[in-house]
């Protein structure tokens, strides 16, 4: 899987019908959802590196088990800037390089870095076992909450984030990989989504937004 400007790009290289109208209608939200609900450079709006939606409609509802079983929510992390980030365990690029990124960032931010919390939604529930997606999230970090739903469940939750996924069948079918959005939202302290960060944003600036959100509570 590549990513080209933060959007999930298919491995083929081939966009369907389909997959560019998804894209386009995703472009065409995140441009309304600055403050003024106006289109237009939300980025340099609002200040910060990563596309402002504040104020979006969606990607407001997280509600889903960790490996342990236990049910989270969103709200039981007020207090910290929250980024979410869906993928799966084997994905070979974005994902690891998105939560080693993210690893770095919160350790640039010293102390400041126990208030971001980072949330990991499997894409793969079939193959991301409790155990295995347990493991995987805690390579990036002790405190990296994991979480994985059912099928129906991991399809409404990407639904609601307007995230797109799909199987890219392999040579055999438990090798397949996973299209899907290449991108993270953030939350500030309050719990309000506020950013949604593409994949390839430097570090520097990563750091540079959270410390903007962290600095707001």
């Amino acid at each position: 899987m590549n990513a080209w400007n933060g959007w999930r790009v298919p491995a083929s290289g081939v966009w369907s019908t389909a997959a560019w109208a998804l894209m386009l209608a995703f472009a065409f939200l995140l441009s309304g959802c600055d403050r003024g609900g106006a289109g237009g450079s939300t980025a340099s709006q609002g200040g910060f590196t990563a596309i402002d939606i504040t104020g979006a409609s969606y990607a407001n509802k997280l509600e889903l088990p960790d490996p342990d079983g236990r049910v989270r929510r969103l709200d039981e992390f007020k207090g910290k800037v929250v980024v979410v980030f869906f993928g799966y365990t084997q994905c070979p690029d974005v994902c690891p390089t998105t939560l080693a990124e993210l690893a770095q960032v919160r350790k640039a931010l010293g102390a400041d870095g126990a208030r971001v919390q980072p949330v990991f939604v499997s894409l793969d529930p079939a193959r991301d076992t409790p155990e295995i997606l347990k493991a995987y999230a805690q390579s990036f970090g002790d405190d990296v909450v994991a979480l994985r739903g059912d099928e129906a469940q991991t399809k409404a939750t990407a639904q609601d984030f307007k995230v797109f996924f799909a199987k890219v069948p392999g040579k055999t079918p438990d090798t397949y990989t996973m299209d899907h959005t290449a991108g993270s939202y953030v939350f500030d302290p309050q719990g309000r989504v506020r950013l949604f960060m593409r994949h390839g944003q430097p570090a520097a600036a990563i750091e540079a937004d959270i410390k903007r959100l962290l600095a707001s509570s």
